[in-house]
């Protein structure tokens, strides 16, 4: 379980690069910059389809792991995690359906699919690393048990 421990912050600086790609590549669409924003949301897409794989490898080996915070701050924890994980979900094909109108050169319903892919996207992959920043630094991760994690048949 040890080894995979790395995957964590590797998550969270995947899915911040996925943001800052996003917004870069937000602007430069607004600034007429067609390539340079079909490389970031490209990029973004790598870091994207990268998080994922990384994620599912780590939850796979470590579990589920717990908020250790009490009080309201769990509350906003919860508050901030179930729109994302739910919006994780949506945004797949959200973002497969912006991309396959924009490499058929129907960009009159790319932009206007993209309109909802972008925000949502964005809120994915910035909430990501808050979730990421409240889970495991600002309060002490909880890991499930040793027992819990044992090879079984179904694995």
């Amino acid at each position: 379980m040890d080894s995979y421990h790395s995957l964590a912050p590797l998550n969270a600086i995947l899915n911040g690069c996925a943001a800052i790609l996003l917004l870069a590549g937000f602007v430069f669409i607004r600034n007429g910059w067609v390539r340079a924003h079909r490389a970031c949301t490209i990029g973004a897409m790598g870091f994207s389809a990268a998080f994922l794989t990384s994620y599912l490898v780590y939850h796979y080996h470590v579990g589920n792991v717990r908020f250790s915070g009490e009080g309201w701050v769990r509350s906003l924890y919860f508050a901030i995690l179930i729109p994302h994980v739910i919006l994780a979900g949506a945004i797949v094909p959200l973002i497969f359906a912006t991309l396959w109108f924009a490499l058929r050169g129907k960009f009159k319903r790319h932009r206007r699919i993209a309109r909802w892919t972008f925000p949502l996207w964005m809120y994915v992959s910035v909430t990501g690393v808050i979730v990421y920043l409240m889970l495991y630094r600002i309060y002490t991760p909880i890991y499930p048990p040793a027992a819990a994690l044992a090879p079984s048949a179904s694995r």
